[in-house]
């Protein structure tokens, strides 16, 4: 399945603009990891970008709901297994599949990140990703009380897995967001007044 294919059927599946672009930054994630790996750009990427298409529909993380039910039509579409194997593994939990390669890995590991980069983008008074830096992330990253569903320890623990620094880990998800930013609807607002 192409990148093309793959977003026309995350379309169908999902209304939700902020599933839609966390699916996206989860995609422009991948894609920045996949290099790092010897990973093919387009195979991570679509990994990312299909990862939760069917959360909307079935949105009981169950063996009856997200991610299997996604998993099943997939490969009914013929996609390959490698991409089925990826979405599963970030689910494991409800799938039994534990994520084994540095694609698996590198889906677990962004995310929960980006939803969590993108909580710290909204609150700036610009509503930017554009102006979030790594010590602003750190600060948020102390706060329990900030994005409190986010797992700081999954995010944590699944960067350890990688072999990546929480830091560096953090700067290229960052970066990935930023350079997509329109995309994301994180480009931000003008200050008021202007």
């Amino acid at each position: 399945m192409n990148r093309e294919q793959a977003w026309t059927l995350v379309t169908e599946w999902t209304a939700s603009e902020s599933l839609r672009r966390h699916m996206l930054a989860v995609e422009a994630s991948m894609r920045a990891y996949a290099p790092r790996f010897q990973g093919d750009p387009d195979v991570w990427g679509v990994t990312g970008l299909l990862h939760d298409f069917d959360y909307e529909r079935y949105p009981d993380v169950s063996t009856v709901g997200h991610p299997v039910v996604g998993s099943q039509v997939l490969r009914e579409r013929g996609v390959p297994e490698d991409v089925i194997r990826g979405i599963l593994a970030h689910a494991e939990e409800i799938t039994g599949v534990a994520p084994e390669t540095l694609m698996e890995k590198s889906l677990v590991a962004v995310d929960e990140l980006t939803g969590f980069l993108i909580a710290v983008a909204l609150v700036r008074p610009s509503k930017s990703i554009l102006d979030v830096e790594l010590r602003s992330i750190k600060k948020k990253w102390k706060d329990k009380l900030f994005a409190a569903p986010v797992s700081r320890q999954e995010i944590e623990n699944a960067a350890e897995a990688l072999g990546v620094p929480l830091d560096e880990h953090i700067q290229i998800v960052l970066d990935a967001m930023k350079a997509n930013a329109a995309a994301l609807g994180l480009e931000g607002q003008p200050p008021a007044g202007n």
